[in-house]
């Protein structure tokens, strides 16, 4: 146990990824003294933003994308009821109590990442961050992504050099499992376990939680998800981390839930591969076949950024869990597609399809029937265009339909790529505001508890690509600006009396 002398902290952080390390940062600037608890050791610190690219949705360095906030209307939630929906135009106090403890998509919530995200830009280029417009893994994109200069990376490095120098005390593996409260409910102190079962007792004012979703938990993603959970993994190392604790202490203390616990940010991974993030992003090019050599998926029925999501969803409930992309020769004539595989294994080569068939361990007769069949509803492709959408699609009538860059696969060699659902991160999480107080299940801010990052639930549907980065970078600032603030009232409040 530690002295009493060592445990006693304003702001204790939850978490070092983006929404971590931000609210660390805000909450020293602010001149709060800062704990922050990582299960990770120092040297794979930074949670899934550390192996990420960490791309974001904006125009500008100032501006989101024009279709921002329309995107996340659009998946804000299902069936909702309109009456309550429509209260939520009245600012947040003014609801009805029951709106107040919907789980949705908040409009607040969205705004208020959309305009902060500008100021959160130019306030993370002080740390020595750099942005820029780089070419991404998408050939083919209906929306602008920026990113750091040198991916997620170079967020957790700049942030935590900052709080290193600014005297922030960082307890690396190390869990944390519960939050202590006092006689009203506020949030007084933090309970982890270090190395060797050493338990660590800390006392503070705000505790931020920043901890991650529960992609790394198996028990936890079969409850919600289902047992196909099996079959998915986390897109990135930072993922086997998040086992849901900051959520599960908070939902004990009566924390308010929002967003689809039974969903998560899916992405297409090589399975053989355990680089971060093995994304392959070629299909829509070529055909997806499952494990009995079928095609069962419009490859193509939109940007590779617009639909890659729901392709992959698509993939997660075929046998098995798996697909297989089947390219020819033809792949040549997309310029850069190399940049959407990030795999560090090679493609499978073949030919001719039999042998493809074999290689891949599937039906030689299916795949030869399927790649037939498909081929013959393919038209010449001479008017091929594979950096727009081309309307290049199969014939009338043939199912599944491809809608755009349908050619045959006629030209060996023939390249194939396994795909299997990844995991990003899970959507179902802590209810928050836009001060990033956590709220009880009436909708009231638990004092003293804030959250951000992947562990608020924000999304339903399908995700609003390049915007969690960002929501981590802003809501975890906002969550140490005001605690910080809040514990500088305290202060002032104390010496006023006196």
């Amino acid at each position: 146990m530690l002295k009493a002398s060592d445990n006693d902290f304003d702001v204790v952080v939850v978490g070092t990824g983006i929404a971590g390390l931000s609210a660390a940062a805000a909450a020293l600037q602010a001149g709060a003294r800062v704990a922050i608890i990582e299960r990770a050791s120092r040297e794979e610190r930074g949670g899934n933003t550390r192996w990420t690219e960490s791309l974001m949705r904006m125009k500008s360095e100032s501006e989101v994308s024009d279709d921002f906030e329309e995107h996340f209307a659009h998946n804000a939630g299902h069936h909702l009821d309109p009456e309550l929906v429509q209260e939520t135009v009245r600012p947040f106090a003014e609801r009805a109590s029951i709106v107040k403890t919907l789980g949705f998509t908040d409009p607040d919530m969205v705004g208020a990442l959309a305009d902060k995200a500008g100021p959160t830009i130019q306030w993370l280029k002080t740390f020595g961050v750099r942005f820029d417009f780089l070419p991404t893994y998408f050939v083919t994109s209906c929306q602008p992504r920026m990113a750091p200069v040198g991916g997620g990376l170079a967020l957790i490095e700049a942030l935590a050099a900052f709080a290193e120098a600014h005297g922030a005390r960082f307890f690396y593996e190390t869990t944390a499992h519960g939050l202590m409260t006092d006689d009203d409910g506020a949030v007084v102190g933090l309970r982890a376990t270090g190395s060797h079962h050493r338990t660590i007792s800390l006392k503070t004012s705000a505790v931020i939680l920043a901890s991650g979703g529960f992609e790394g938990n198996p028990e936890m993603l079969t409850r919600y998800v289902g047992p196909r959970a099996r079959y998915i993994r986390p897109v990135a190392r930072g993922g086997y981390y998040n086992k849901g604790e900051g959520i599960r202490m908070a939902l004990a203390i009566g924390a308010g839930s929002c967003g689809d616990f039974g969903s998560f940010h899916a992405e297409p991974l090589d399975p053989r591969s355990g680089a971060a993030e093995p994304i392959i992003l070629v299909f829509n090019y070529g055909i997806l076949v499952n494990a009995d050599g079928c095609r069962f998926v419009d490859e193509a029925p939109a940007t590779a950024d617009a639909a890659y999501e729901a392709i992959t969803r698509v993939i997660f409930e075929q046998p098995e869990g798996i697909a297989y992309c089947i390219l020819d020769g033809g792949i040549d004539d997309v310029p850069g597609w190399q940049r959407s595989v990030r795999s560090d294994q090679p493609a499978i080569r073949a030919d001719s399809i039999a042998e493809m068939a074999g290689k891949l361990g599937l039906p030689a007769g299916a795949l030869e029937q399927t790649v037939a069949e498909y081929n013959s509803a393919c038209s010449s492709g001479e008017s091929f265009s594979p950096l727009v959408l081309d309307g290049l699609a199969t014939t009338s009538g043939f199912a599944p339909r491809k809608s755009n860059w349908a050619r045959p696969l006629t030209r060996p060699p023939y390249l194939a790529y396994p795909m299997i659902c990844g995991n990003c991160f899970t959507f179902g999480g802590l209810r928050t505001n836009t001060d990033s107080q956590v709220l009880d299940v009436d909708g009231h801010a638990i004092p003293g508890l804030y959250a951000a990052g992947e562990m608020t639930g924000l999304y339903y549907g399908t995700y609003t690509g390049a915007t969690s980065v960002l929501r981590g970078a802003v809501f975890g600032r906002i969550a140490g600006m005001h605690a910080g603030d809040r514990i500088a009232h305290r202060i002032q409040s104390a010496v006023a009396t006196v």
